[in-house]
């Protein structure tokens, strides 16, 4: 059983920036950063492994870094140069099934946050 504990959201012009954490009891395997605006689907952001590979979505290369801390169990996402679409619930997952060969899908994660709103005006 693993249970996350999102902090960090918050709203901020476009541009700004945000640190968002994740906090984890238990091995967590894979983790990752889905997002879901109003309306849409909720959608893969970044992905790491249990050796801190990573993945990323398209839209967020080169703007946001996943990272991991493992003698906190605690996950981050540094959200840099932010738009006005990043505004989102973002959620932190796990799936402690997988530790190298991630998923990026919904379907792939068991294990959910309680989500943290992130709002970026222009």
């Amino acid at each position: 059983q693993v249970q996350l504990v999102e902090s960090g959201g918050g709203s901020v012009q476009a541009g700004g920036s945000l640190r968002l954490s994740c906090a984890a009891s238990g091995y967590a395997g894979c983790m990752a950063w889905f997002r879901q605006a109003p309306g849409k689907e909720r959608e893969d952001v970044a992905v790491i492994n249990s050796g801190g590979s990573t993945l990323y979505a398209d839209s967020v290369k080169g703007r946001f870094t996943i990272s991991k801390d493992n003698a906190e169990n605690t996950l981050y996402l540094q959200m840099n140069s932010l738009l006005p679409e990043d505004t989102a619930v973002y959620y932190c997952a796990a799936d402690p099934f997988r530790s190298w060969s991630c998923g990026t899908v919904v379907a792939d994660f068991g294990y959910w946050g309680q989500g943290t709103q992130v709002t970026v005006s222009s």
